[in-house]
């Protein structure tokens, strides 16, 4: 029997905010555990809390970004539950009231579009971490109350690749935006995958497995496709599958079962007392989304249009905010979008891999960068000096100034080249009669001699061209 795949992702972004949901406390990720929290987090008698007025503007942003319809009445509610991660005993969230409704997204599987929606976007607020040891659990309170949106999809997606496009689109969307950091690694978005199979052409869903906190784009591909596999061999072989959480266990690659579930849990939610409705007006929501910044996919189709790039050049270029905000920088005075992009891409990317660098930490300026550009584009040096001058920027230094003081500039003079032509090809009298009998290399090592005597100051391209014309008339 052939099956449909049905999955739904739900995904927790912590906002990049710099105090947290409903309290005035700091947050880092890397700080002392229990160093950043307050009385509020820890649910003190006779505190309140108070809404972060960043986090909703964030979550304003987003719901924008992924065309979402905006609820300008602001409501929370409590989600009752006793766990030792909760200080409170219950969570501040937005069941009833979710900020966004009825977005949607569109991911380009090699060239084929496929539109996912999105059913809810919510605002809430992060719990505490545990660490299990072998024979005690440790808590750090300093994420409880992290500001926290979860995006809610609809079961559109078909397959582990629909889902890791799916992810990584709203992670860059997250990234560019300012809305969170994205670092699944550190936590600060973390996805839960909901997967079902049923009959091909089927409206009857079939029994959901949930699985819990992948923690890589790769992953959630990987979990999805194994999870496939695994309910698909169940089905075929006439068992039921269970309803329960999982999890991916990255040594082999396959999902684990953690617990079974029987039904749907009922939290008891009911309005928040503590915080009283908040209505954003038509102006509060028009500043906000004037002030968003460039969305990749806007910043993609105009690299196209106004720089002419390809759509692989592009698409590179949109994979990393701080890579395109460099480009952008770049061609504030940089006159040639496609050296410039090569440069980025290809030379600058390769010396900081080396290094062990990102594009956020070189000292190689862009305006800096442009200007290699314009030396290689208007002939003033070679590709070959080009590399030669850009390992020579990477502590900051300027290219024309490299330039002068190495002496590498380009000869393009033409009587200056033809005069060292003339005396290579005097000294290579047997190049000249390989070159004859149609070996090809021959041109290429006089080419090599003529750079050699020219120090590597000769214009290739022209010294090729010379010898050529030489050698058709000897």
């Amino acid at each position: 029997m052939k099956y449909d795949v049905v999955v739904g992702i739900e995904i927790h972004a912590e906002l990049n905010t710099h105090t947290k949901m409903f309290s005035g406390a700091p947050y880092h990720f890397k700080a002392e555990a229990n160093t950043c929290t307050n009385e509020v987090d820890l649910a003190h008698p006779g505190v309140l809390p108070c809404v972060n007025r960043e986090a909703v503007k964030k979550a304003v942003e987003l719901c924008t970004a992924l065309n979402l319809k905006i609820d300008p009445l602001i409501k929370f509610d409590r989600k009752n539950y006793y766990y030792s991660d909760l200080p409170k005993g219950y969570q501040i969230t937005q069941q009833f009231h979710p900020i966004g409704k009825d977005g949607h997204v569109t991911v380009d599987d090699e060239g084929t579009k496929q539109t996912i929606r999105i059913n809810r976007i919510h605002m809430e607020e992060d719990t505490a971490k545990q660490f299990h040891l072998y024979d005690e659990t440790l808590i750090d309170f300093n994420r409880a109350g992290v500001p926290l949106v979860e995006i809610v999809s609809e079961p559109d997606i078909t397959s582990g690749k629909e889902a890791a496009l799916y992810v990584e689109k709203l992670r860059q969307t997250l990234t560019y935006l300012d809305v969170s950091d994205a670092r699944m690694e550190e936590g600060s978005m973390r996805c839960d995958i909901n997967i079902s199979l049923k009959e091909k052409g089927s409206d009857v869903f079939g029994t959901k497995v949930e699985i819990k906190n992948l923690n890589s784009i790769a992953n959630i591909k990987e979990a999805i496709e194994y999870e496939i596999e695994r309910q698909t061999k169940a089905l075929e072989s006439g068992e039921k599958i269970a309803q329960e959480t999982r999890r991916f266990d990255e040594k082999t690659m396959t999902t684990v079962s953690m617990r079974k579930k029987e039904g749907s849990v009922d939290y008891k939610y009911f309005p928040e007392p503590n915080i009283f409705p908040i209505l954003l007006s038509a102006e509060d929501i028009r500043e906000i989304t004037e002030a968003m910044p460039e969305l990749p996919d806007v910043k993609e189709a105009r690299y196209k249009d106004e720089f002419k790039l390809s759509d692989y050049d592009a698409g590179q270029l949109i994979q990393n905010k701080d890579l395109a905000l460099y480009y952008d920088e770049m061609m504030k005075s940089g006159k040639y979008p496609k050296t410039c992009c090569n440069l980025l891409l290809s030379e600058l990317q390769g010396l900081l891999a080396k290094r062990n660098e990102s594009i956020a930490e070189t000292e190689v300026r862009p305006n800096m960068l442009a200007k290699l550009a314009a030396l290689l584009e208007e002939k003033v040096i070679s590709s070959k000096q080009g590399k030669e001058v850009l390992n020579l920027m990477l502590d900051g230094s300027d290219p024309e100034e490299i330039v002068k003081e190495k002496g590498l500039r380009q000869v393009s003079d033409t009587s200056i080249i033809e005069k060292i032509v003339e005396e290579v090809l005097t000294d290579n009298p047997e190049s000249i009669h390989d070159y004859k009998n149609g070996k090809d290399r021959a041109l290429g090592y006089l080419v090599g001699q003529v750079m050699k005597r020219s120090k590597g100051q000769a214009n290739p391209q022209m010294a090729s061209d010379l010898l050529k014309d030489k050698l058709a008339k000897l």
